[in-house]
């Protein structure tokens, strides 16, 4: 992933580690309204600021490791359109994208072998940050990487291709801020727009499992630790 060449203003890698105050927010909240019981209460989306940093050095370790197995590669739609979010996976199966349609595939179409394997670091984190959001026992078997570069967005959409719906979605930011949009069940409903910043891991299932999700275009900067650009940890029970 050669991080020390993404950005040549990059400083040291030490960084101030935020509060890792849980808060969870629903639809109908404003970032600074009501309490976090209420909007636990209400469920919508757990939000872990800072969770990831104690052990971030480890996390990137291990995406570039992956990496180097399974290269990042920007994958077409079904309609023939390239993602501008470029992906890799590890676990027992990947999540692929081409002219055939959305699928999980135990094989990287890039290179005909398996995808790497789940790294301990990013099971032990889901299952942590899973249990605080009050979905206890959760081990994820696979992990979605992708990679924003400055200007890259993610649409709207559901994660629907996993066979296992009762098991929640464990997200991790790492490097450049994004805006994480977090809509309803239908995709015509209004986001709510929650900011995001290194370390910070968001938690979703439940009634929401299904919740119409994407990031707004990823803001221009350099991260001191990443370079430019943004890594998500996406991870999930597939199969």
């Amino acid at each position: 992933m050669a991080r020390g060449r993404l950005c040549a203003q990059a400083g040291p890698r030490a960084l101030r580690h935020r509060s890792s105050r849980r808060t969870a927010l629903s639809l109908t909240d404003d970032l600074f309204d009501g309490s976090a019981a209420e909007g636990a209460a209400r469920l919508g989306l757990t939000h872990l600021p800072g969770f990831a940093l104690p052990c971030e050095q480890t996390l990137l370790a291990d995406i570039e490791a992956i990496a180097t197995a399974a290269p990042f590669r920007h994958m077409l739609t079904p309609g023939g359109q390239r993602m501008s979010v470029a992906m890799t996976n590890c676990g027992a199966v990947g999540w692929v994208t081409d002219r055939k349609g959305y699928r999980y595939d135990p094989l990287d179409p890039a290179t005909g072998r398996a995808w790497p394997a789940l790294p301990a670091s990013f099971a032990a984190l889901a299952a942590r940050a899973a249990s605080l959001a009050g979905f206890a026992r959760f081990g994820p078997d696979v992990c979605l990487i992708n990679r924003y570069e400055p200007g890259a967005r993610m649409s709207l959409h559901q994660d629907r291709d996993e066979r296992d719906l009762s098991a929640p979605i464990v997200s991790l930011s790492l490097g450049l801020d994004a805006t994480f949009l977090f809509g309803g069940l239908k995709r015509s409903d209004k986001p709510f727009r929650l900011p995001l910043r290194h370390g910070d891991v968001v938690v979703w299932g439940g009634a929401t499992r299904l919740a119409y999700h994407g990031v707004a275009p990823v803001v221009d900067g350099c991260h001191p630790v990443v370079g430019r650009m943004r890594l998500n940890l996406t991870m999930r029970r597939a199969r």
